[in-house]
């Protein structure tokens, strides 16, 4: 019996995310209602308060399993700065989360979604990708804070891009396409400062 109760609280939510991922799209968290949510999924609003308090609290919760999900690629995919290969399996990963839940992440990374979160997910890709490349810019650059600027927000856009795309690549060719596009701009700009 507790393995049925289990399945239909994890459909529950799964109605619910994706509920509120439809309603994210089209605007702000501040403007959706439980009721609004509850009718989208049709479910009864004591179902969702059995769940969470409000909307604000099943978004936190939301957000919540998104980056330990991304954590958890971050551990068992770890980027070794000695070893450039290291990389490319640590961005499909992180493709493949986003993939499996399109609609939620398009609609936590769109106009309507949580900027706060969007901040999270630079600073996470920052730490854990952003971090090896002094060691290939030259020391004491004054001007490496353009490069890096321009490397994070270009994946950010990428990201929002590729979730919104119809038709769109595979995890492992937006992933390809990513590295190749930051190996491109950090050659680039190192090829500018000779």
């Amino acid at each position: 019996m507790a393995e049925k109760m289990d399945r239909r609280v994890r459909k529950t939510k799964a109605q619910l995310r994706e509920g509120l991922a439809r309603l994210m799209q089209q605007k702000s968290i501040k403007e959706i209602s439980v009721k609004e949510l509850v009718d989208e999924v049709d479910i009864n609003r004591s179902t969702f308060y059995l769940h969470y308090t409000d909307i604000y609290q099943m978004l936190h919760k939301i957000e919540e399993e998104a980056m330990q999900n991304i954590t958890e690629v971050m551990q068992n995919h770890p980027i070794d700065p000695g070893n450039p290969d290291s990389v490319l399996p640590f961005i499909v990963q992180f493709f493949s989360i986003m993939d499996k839940d399109r609609d939620l992440c398009l609609a936590l990374l769109g106009p309507h979604g949580d900027m706060a979160f969007v901040e999270q997910i630079e600073n996470l890709l920052a730490e854990t990708f952003l971090k090896q490349l002094p060691d290939r810019f030259p020391k004491n650059d004054p001007d490496i804070k353009y490069p890096y600027a321009f490397i994070l927000n270009g994946c950010v856009g990428l990201i929002r891009t590729w979730l919104s795309s119809p038709q769109s690549e595979s995890p492992e060719q937006v992933a390809r396409l990513t590295y190749h596009l930051i190996e491109n701009t950090i050659q680039g700009y190192l090829n500018m400062k000779k």
